[in-house]
């Protein structure tokens, strides 16, 4: 850690390694470091290095007051603006929410050992003094790394990560929303083999060409420049940061490890006995579309899938752009607990507990978003799902009130939006469920009266059908009398092993809300048959 004073007299005490917290029961979220202390930023609890601990809480209140550190290089309006005071023989660190509430303060002392006071909400060090969009920002490993830039660059945004190197990629994750606002995000980490790693970790979660890696040839990190004075260097490490690009030409030779790995062929199931066998299951890293006939259940069918995941402990993002999330929440329950939780009045008390065996149990994310179709902001939110909250399992229903309303092109628009969704399924290694229309046939029969379905009715562009790894397609003769409820599930393109044709026919039971899947009868055979 940084001495107050900026001297070099002592041996700075270095981050060890993460361990499980025995105040809170946390498994990584107490930090290790090598002259014995520990501190863990789940229960904000400090470990002597005798063994001793305190737990730091309580309300924080602002102490000391803002001085030059003449050693650092730091001016007392720098400081200032950072809320870096000196009290007595320690050094605070104030750190607020994302909306400017002072939250809690990282506390160094002379010793060079630290804590936290207060709570935290994961926001970057000096995040609530900028705004969240712009051209760049910068983010270095260390509070003083980050007042640093800000003093020789004191109009840029210059943040710093709450917790050091070794909790970077987190930090990035939890704030995702806040660098989609910004052009190019600049990581200027320390110029030691942790920061390089941390840097190249985070490099990964934004997408191809946002980001920047800075880095001095001669000092350990902004601070250490800063305290030689030679704020050139520091300046132009900001501005001549290298385009983050990550390697892209593999040698087949090297691939022994990756040809012999096992890798199962599916990573889960759809459910359904007939499409399982002809799509050989789902995978991560997939974009499916699935199409139908206005009315014919692909938001029911969506649900379905959607809610068999949940209930095997996945963690689904769900964005309904065409009905509330009350309406969703309650579609995916009725599917859970078999029966129509959407229609009528339900007792208050069966809701609460039907809520506390699905809803309250389960991994999913929805869209706060009703009306809200801008494609950058639904492409935004799915990248945080995927990469803030780890979400690898996502259905978007659907692709063409996404692009409702949207000036210009509809064919290029939906090629743009087809060519981003395809690019993040692979850099993120999610699977994106994707709900789309048809376009009306040619004959007499619609297919809301079973017409067949192929993959050139997709309604819009020839990109959707390009770019997805498998096409689904529902058909269903929604006015045939007893037998309206029969639904032939038809593959139109399988990427993974080219099979395609009729999978299964399935019968929504309206009393359930749940697909049973009919007995596949056996083909005809002209040499025993009559």
């Amino acid at each position: 850690m940084d001495d107050i004073h900026g001297h070099s007299d002592r041996v700075a005490s270095e981050f060890l390694r993460h361990e499980n917290c025995e105040a809170c029961g946390s498994s990584d979220a107490k930090s290790l470091y090598s002259d014995g202390h520990a501190f863990c930023f789940s229960c904000h609890t400090y470990f002597h290095s005798d063994g001793e601990s305190k737990q730091v809480t309580g309300k924080v209140t602002l102490q000391g007051e803002a001085r030059p550190l003449k050693g650092r290089g730091l001016s007392e309006q720098t400081c200032q603006k950072y809320k870096i005071y000196r009290d007595g023989d320690y050094l605070r660190h104030y750190y607020y929410s994302k909306d400017g509430v002072l939250l809690g303060c990282k506390v160094k002392s002379k010793d060079k050992t630290f804590w936290y006071e207060g709570d935290t909400d994961g926001s970057f060090f000096g995040q609530h003094l900028w705004p969240s969009t712009g051209k760049r920002i910068v983010i270095t490993e260390g509070e003083l790394d980050a007042a640093s830039c800000a003093e020789v660059q004191p109009k840029w945004p210059m943040v710093s990560l709450p917790s050091g190197a070794a909790s970077a990629k987190k930090a990035i994750q939890n704030n995702l929303e806040l660098l989609q606002g910004y052009e190019t995000v600049v990581l200027f980490f320390d110029n030691d083999e942790p920061g390089r790693k941390a840097a190249k970790e985070c490099a990964d979660l934004l997408p191809p060409g946002k980001c920047c890696i800075a880095s001095l040839a001669s000092y350990k990190d902004a601070s250490d420049a800063l305290q030689n004075n030679d704020r050139e260097q520091l300046i132009r490490a900001i501005w001549d940061a290298k385009p983050y690009r990550p390697d892209g030409i593999v040698e087949g030779r090297s691939l022994l490890s990756e040809i012999i790995k096992q890798q199962p062929p599916s990573d889960f199931s759809y459910g359904i006995k007939g499409l399982d066998n002809l799509l050989h299951g789902a995978r991560y890293g997939e974009l499916v579309t699935i199409t139908a006939g206005s009315g014919t259940g692909k938001s029911s069918f969506c649900r379905n899938f959607a809610a068999s995941l949940l209930q095997d402990g996945n963690r689904v993002g769900y964005l309904a752009l065409e009905e509330s999330n009350r309406r969703t929440a309650l579609g995916l329950m009725s599917c859970a607990a078999g029966e129509s939780l959407h229609i009528g009045e339900h007792d208050s008390e069966k809701l609460m507990s039907l809520y506390d065996e699905t809803l309250a149990d389960w991994n999913l994310y929805l869209f706060d978003g009703f009306g809200s179709y801008d494609p950058d902001i639904i492409y935004n939110r799915i990248e945080y799902l995927a990469v803030g909250l780890d979400t690898k399992i996502i259905f978007l229903d659907h692709l063409s009130i996404l692009l409702s309303g949207l000036d210009g092109d509809e064919r290029k628009t939906i090629d743009k939006t087809m060519t981003r969704l395809r690019s993040l399924v692979e850099r993120t290694g999610i699977s994106l469920f994707l709900v789309s229309h048809l376009r009306r046939t040619q004959s007499d029969q619609n297919h809301e009266e079973g017409a067949r379905v192929t993959l050139g009715q997709l309604r819009g562009s020839a990109s959707i059908a390009q770019l997805s790894d498998a096409v689904i397609a529902l058909e269903r003769d929604q006015q045939n009398g007893s037998e309206h409820s029969d639904t032939t599930i038809r593959v139109l393109k399988n990427r993974y092993s080219g099979e395609t044709g009729v999978a299964c026919s399935v019968r929504y039971d309206l009393s359930t809300n749940r697909f049973i899947e009919n007995e596949t009868k056996p083909d005809f055979d002209p040499t025993t048959d009559f």
